[in-house]
């Protein structure tokens, strides 16, 4: 699998549950347990193309789920924004008023982010 499982261990825990039974569990053991193909194929009595057939399925749904609900985006982004937020605070505490208008543009424009 070409992206990095740290990355698809991502998408699993943000969109798994919406996966089949099959998909999620060779996922977890491949992604999250660090099973090879050949193990999962013993594990559940199957062929590693079959595993492997399964894990491809899954990733390609974990991606058009994102593509359609960027919700790891959208939580990506405000994390950023929330780490902005906190940037101004403590500039805030620093410069103390002379800093309120620079401030106040920074928190303006953090909120419309939000908003969008």
């Amino acid at each position: 699998m070409k992206p990095d499982k740290l990355n698809m261990a991502l998408y699993f825990d943000t969109y798994g549950d919406l996966l089949t039974e099959k998909q999620r569990d060779c996922f977890d053991l491949y992604c999250n347990q660090d099973y090879t193909l050949a193990e999962i194929a013993e594990l559940q009595g199957t062929s590693r193309q079959s595993v492997y057939d399964a894990i491809s399925r899954a990733q390609a749904q974990l991606f058009r789920l994102e593509e359609v609900t960027h919700c790891i985006a959208n939580a990506q982004r405000r994390a950023e924004i929330a780490a902005e937020l906190e940037e101004i605070s403590r500039q805030l505490r620093q410069q103390g008023a002379a800093g309120i208008p620079r401030a106040v543009t920074g928190l303006e424009t953090a909120a419309r982010e939000i908003k969008e």
